[in-house]
């Protein structure tokens, strides 16, 4: 299988006696429980908790390393110094950008940390800094596609987005148990109420898809956005209440002009409501 560089991700580490409570206390993602060998996904949220800045967290030695997108680097490591004060941390972007995925059998043919979100979906791939692959990124982007993996930018905006609606409640990507982070208050009401309803779905058609930013329908009415599209295949973030009241009642649903089906990510576990009561359910 092959290693793949992508060239856009940046890494910042996170060091020091106080490193890990200092992100146990911060973001999303359970640090305490985070094996040696394995990449989790995480965010920092918005007190209202909205994504601000989502990323990939691993061990580094008696550190971490969170991988992010080139994009949000910089503004990433303005707003954890912002809430270092006293803690004794150190945060230094690294001075290598680009990051390494290799899947498959060869996954430890590279070494690195294994993703936790592809580990969900029954697919061994490991994450390591720097170039140690070849610059072939359609490759990771058809597989990200397949599985239902979104990134911000591609497939939801920052601050646009909760956990739930990009499956971080599912993925290790979101605890419930331990204690409170920023926004975690939104987000566990959010679990305890059931009432998360935008979820990440992959898209079919027999024809190729449109560009991403286009509105999904059914009836006339909007149903979801497209995002990452990869010929006839894509992934969009969906009112699942909507789209499985128009699936079961043999409404079509449309991208722009297109004609799509809609499928929840098999290792997600979830199912589309079909009538108004089992959405509330």
């Amino acid at each position: 299988m092959p290693a793949v560089f992508l060239k856009d991700r940046s890494l910042l580490s996170v060091g020091g006696a106080d490193a890990q409570s200092f992100l146990q206390n911060l973001i999303t993602t359970d640090i305490v429980s985070l094996a040696p060998d394995e990449a989790r996904p995480g965010a920092l949220l918005t007190p209202q908790g909205k994504i601000l800045f989502d990323f990939m967290v691993w061990q580094d030695g008696e550190g971490y390393l969170i991988e992010t997108d080139a994009g949000q680097s910089d503004g990433l490591l303005k707003r954890l110094t912002m809430y270092r004060l006293r803690a004794a941390v150190t945060l230094a972007p690294q001075p290598e950008n680009g990051i390494t995925v290799c899947w498959g059998e060869d996954a430890d043919r590279i070494g690195g940390a294994r993703d936790s979100r592809f580990a969900k979906a029954g697919v061994l791939l490991s994450r390591r800094a720097g170039r140690h692959g070849d610059d072939a990124p359609a490759l990771y982007e058809a597989l990200r596609i397949r599985h239902g993996i979104v990134t911000s930018g591609l497939d939801f905006a920052l601050q646009d987005a909760f956990p739930h609606d990009v499956l971080m409640d599912l993925n290790d990507g979101l605890s419930f148990k331990k204690g409170c982070y920023v926004g975690q208050e939104v987000v566990s009401r959010m679990q305890h109420r059931g009432t998360a309803r935008r979820r990440v779905v992959t898209v079919s058609a027999a024809t190729a898809l449109p560009r991403a930013g286009t509105e999904i329908t059914a009836a006339g009415k909007p149903v979801g956005t497209l995002g990452s599209v990869e010929g006839g295949s894509g992934l969009a973030i969906v009112r699942i209440d909507r789209a499985g009241a128009a699936m079961a009642e043999g409404t079509p649903l449309l991208a722009g002009q297109t004609s799509v089906s809609l499928a929840l990510p098999q290792w997600s576990g979830l199912v589309f409501p079909t009538s108004a009561d089992e959405a509330s359910a």
